[in-house]
């Protein structure tokens, strides 16, 4: 009996350190629960402080506009450099992963190291770093430019550093290049690698048929020589279209290397090479004035109908491109040579676009006509639809409404007595 009462005290007992244990804990889970969400509320707060902070660093000089393109209102950055990017230029700094990481001002996450480092460097400050000795004529794209341009200038600035160290810029402002590039053949579209020569000392770009070739195949003056990107035409990322002047009449030459910084230093070499030139054809001209000289964009470039200087001809779809003053027409996009140019002059010498074409006009497919007016005669075009109309109509007038320089006047008078 005594044994029995012994034994249900003993289970009584361990029942109770049972009970005093489970309440103990139960005890410190509900303190450790209410710690956590503490924890978590004090975080969470730093989160929203430290979004607050960055959105507001966007508002600082420098930081509106995109570090790399000039694009308005970036909502990107890079939180090892310290800069602010567009949406387009962050994928590119996504291709330098070991230098710049990148991450959403909006949408991510920020640590109050990030944040502070986005304050203590920013876009003017990274600007006056990265951007210590850009050349005059290095072109400096923006969000307008093609993909390749805007990439090798991320990848010259972060990656390379090539404007804190002169001789790294030695492949494009040596005064010489010399370097085999894929070239499009003039009558069977094939590329074959071919190679060029830029001499600043001679004047001139060249490139030979065959490597050990003594005598190039052609000669460009590089008074007359232009280059730009055409990738959706070519139909690569580093297609690049030189033109020329062989008896006041365009040449083409469509080229391409598979390295894109290759194809971006020829662009920068002739760059060079011409801004050097025009400072010596114009002494007495300022760098700002010479920089809008050196390469040039198309106008415009797009398909239209055309018909003969009888106007009874039938109407013949042709690619057209607006260069300057001079509007040409090609069968096909990438032909070497125009089928015919004509020069554009300004509305004081008699020269107007109009809407539209003259009554009794026949032979057209495209119901979108344009009519433009010269001294001599009237050229009829059509367009296939009112807004490819309304923007031909446009560069048009962007050209006749600019007044003519005295060395245009020498080119009109040569379309006049053309041949």
């Amino acid at each position: 009996m005594c044994r029995r009462v012994c034994c249900t005290k003993a289970v009584q007992r361990v029942r109770a350190a049972i009970l005093l244990l489970m309440h103990e804990s139960l005890r410190f889970s509900a303190a450790e629960q209410e710690s956590g969400q503490n924890h978590c509320f004090i975080m969470a707060s730093d989160q929203e402080k430290n979004s607050r902070r960055v959105k507001q660093l966007l508002g600082k000089p420098g930081n509106g506009n995109c570090a790399d393109c000039g694009a308005a209102d970036p909502e990107w950055a890079s939180y090892t450099l310290g800069v602010f990017v567009c949406l387009s230029c962050s994928g590119l700094h996504r291709n330098i992963v070991q230098i710049s990481k990148v991450k959403s001002v909006l949408l991510d996450p920020w640590s109050s190291s990030e944040v502070e480092l986005m304050d203590t460097v920013g876009n003017n400050a990274a600007k006056a770093k990265y951007e210590q000795i850009v050349p005059a004529f290095y072109y400096c794209p923006t969000h307008k430019d093609c993909m390749l341009l805007r990439e090798q200038w991320i990848r010259a600035k972060y990656e390379r550093r090539e404007f804190q160290c002169v001789e790294r810029q030695e492949p494009y402002s040596a005064g010489y290049r010399e370097g085999f590039i894929w070239k499009r053949g003039r009558d069977n579209g094939q590329y074959l690698s071919r190679k060029f020569i830029l001499s600043e000392r001679e004047g001139v770009l060249k490139y030979f048929n065959k490597h050990d070739a003594r005598e190039p195949k052609t000669i460009m003056k590089i008074n007359t020589v232009n280059a730009t990107f055409q990738p959706t035409k070519i139909g690569t990322a580093q297609g690049l279209q030189i033109t020329y002047l062989k008896d006041n009449s365009t040449r083409n030459i469509f080229v391409y290397h598979e390295d894109g910084k290759e194809m971006v230093d020829w662009f920068n070499a002739i760059r060079a090479a011409r801004f050097h030139y025009l400072q010596v054809a114009f002494p007495g001209a300022s760098t700002s004035d010479l920089l809008p000289k050196l390469t040039r964009n198309y106008i415009k470039e797009g398909y239209m109908e055309k018909t003969g200087p009888k106007h009874t001809e039938g109407f013949k779809k042709r690619w057209f491109t607006m260069d300057d003053r001079r509007l040409m027409y090609f069968k096909d996009p990438l032909d070497a040579y125009a089928r015919g140019e004509v020069f554009i002059g300004c509305k004081e010498n008699s020269y107007t676009v109009l809407p539209g074409l003259p009554t009794n006009t026949q032979g057209y497919h495209w119901q979108f006509g344009i009519t433009i007016v010269t001294p001599d005669r009237k050229f009829l075009f059509a367009c296939e639809t009112d807004e490819d109309q309304k923007d031909w109509i446009a560069a048009f007038q962007t050209v006749i409404n600019r007044p003519m320089l005295p060395q245009e006047y020498a080119v009109e008078a040569y379309f006049k007595h053309k041949p």
